[in-house]
């Protein structure tokens, strides 16, 4: 009887997560959709301390002679570690701390899955051979997605360098490599080893899967990151889902799965959004060309490039009836996004129609800009997709671009040689006046010159991105 309640709680369990997922899809419900997964898996978690009490068996191989106090210990001490984490990091950190999560998944898994063998070889029970096809996948996808998060977090944070990392034979170690897992993992799944040296090979599989996550994103450049951590997002939750097969935990395999599924569709939707292709990001190494193209194109001097003062901008906001700002990576480093907010107060009063035009890899995650205009209070309807604004642009009198580089490049639309043609953008330069804030001339993450810069409806306006935002709502104050 109280299996079945066990499994009730396991459905519930489910429901919330799918919910939960279900109210990420819209700033409005966000807060609640990951209030609804924290509750499914409180639950989840429950409802597994309870099924090991009731002597499941591959919960009872892992667990051991290990008691509640340690059980308890371990929550007590990842919930304060998370909790602090969740008070303290920035928005702008985000990205990396998402590289981190999706890290630690992976990495849990392959913990679980070796305790599992060893547990088991030590007892002297045989390993049948789809338990031990599970093991191998939860070792081959946990660590893939440990190593390579890891290194996507040092290239977000700075720790390595964004360009590609490549090497001479490089694609032929990977390849050895790749051989080297599949060669092991069959001999493991035919029998051919024998146990005292089984968990030699389960070692040496996970060994050669870790250097792999490493070459496969090292190559990779920052400005594809928005890619790589949500394909990452997707192998997390596909080690998960190999877990719970391991461990015959019925809600695992599905919370995996959907994490899976909605990570794999989350990359398809970055691929399309980038203009990248999914097979050169399974394969790793994608980006490289981009930047091989760009190093002589991102040496091009301007050559008509139109400078204003946020006094002279200001005049011109003064008798716009449409504005749209464009909101970029450069203005949630400069923390602007509450200035950005400020200055649309100050226009609207003025009579003017202000929408804020977002790009789906604005920021360095998909959301990551919504989540910064919300944290801003930023109303969730003046925040507009790519295809519903860009038909707004060519009746649009002003456009501010903070911080916006790479996706208002009208190169992705009209040079065919560009790295990033077909690369949708929002096209801030049918506009009739398009103010750019930012620092300097200094290329985006393709490392390519931005031809916006050169039209003649065009002028730049240099300088911090939260200073003069404010510089211009001070302006308008005086006018």
């Amino acid at each position: 009887m109280m299996a079945q309640y066990l499994n009730i709680l396991y459905l519930f369990a489910a429901i919330l997560f799918i919910l939960g997922i279900k109210g990420l899809t819209r700033i409005k419900t966000a807060g609640r959709g990951n209030l609804l997964s924290a509750m499914g898996m409180l639950v989840a978690v429950i409802a597994t301390l309870l099924k090991m009490q009731l002597g499941d068996e591959a919960l009872g191989i892992l667990a051991g002679q290990i008691g509640w106090s340690y059980i308890i210990a371990g929550v007590v001490v990842g919930g304060l570690i998370g909790a602090i984490l969740a008070k303290t990091i920035k928005m702008t950190a985000m990205p990396q701390f998402v590289a981190l999560f999706n890290g630690f998944g992976g990495g849990a898994s392959v913990m679980v899955a070796l305790s599992y063998s060893v547990a088991k070889i030590l007892s002297g029970t045989p390993i049948g051979s789809f338990d031990m096809l599970t093991v191998i996948l939860s070792l081959i996808i946990g660590s893939v997605t440990f190593t390579g998060s890891l290194v996507a977090f040092g290239k977000l944070q700075g720790f390595i360098s964004g360009k590609p990392i490549l090497f001479p034979g490089n694609k032929l170690l990977n390849l050895a490599l790749a051989l080297a897992v599949i060669a092991g993992s069959s001999y493991v799944l035919l029998g051919i080893v024998i146990p005292a040296k089984l968990v030699l090979y389960l070692i040496g599989i996970t060994v050669v899967t870790l250097l792999m996550g490493i070459l496969l994103v090292t190559p990779i450049g920052g400005a594809d990151m928005p890619v790589v951590i949500s394909l990452l997002n997707s192998y997390s939750g596909l080690a998960a889902s190999a877990t719970g097969f391991v461990l015959k935990n019925d809600l695992l395999i599905i919370s995996g799965a959907l994490v899976g599924a909605s990570g794999l569709i989350l990359t398809r939707i970055m691929c399309k959004a980038m203009n990248r292709s999914l097979a050169n990001v399974l394969f790793g190494g994608f980006g490289a060309d981009d930047f091989a193209v760009s190093g002589e194109k991102g040496k091009q001097e301007y050559t008509n490039v139109k400078e204003a003062s946020p006094e002279e901008a200001a005049l011109t906001l003064e008798g716009a009836n449409s504005v749209i700002i464009i909101p970029g990576y450069g203005l949630a480093v400069a923390q602007a996004q509450f200035a950005a907010q400020e200055l649309a107060e100050a226009l609207e009063k003025r009579g003017s129609k202000v929408s804020f035009a977002i790009h789906p890899v604005a920021g360095r995650m998909p959301g990551h800009m919504n989540v910064l205009l919300a944290e801003a209070k930023v109303p969730y309807e003046k925040l507009y997709e790519l295809d519903t604004i860009n038909p707004e642009f060519k009746t649009t009198d002003v456009v501010i671009i903070a911080g916006a580089n790479d996706v208002v490049n009208p190169a992705a639309a009209k040079e065919k040689g560009s790295p990033i043609y077909g690369m949708p953008i929002l096209n801030a330069y049918e506009a009739k006046t398009v103010f750019v804030i930012k620092r300097s001339l200094s290329p985006g993450f393709a490392g390519i010159k931005n031809a916006l810069f050169e039209y003649d409806n065009t002028q730049l306006i240099y300088g911090d991105g939260k200073k003069v935002l404010q510089q211009l709502i001070n302006e308008l104050k005086e006018l």
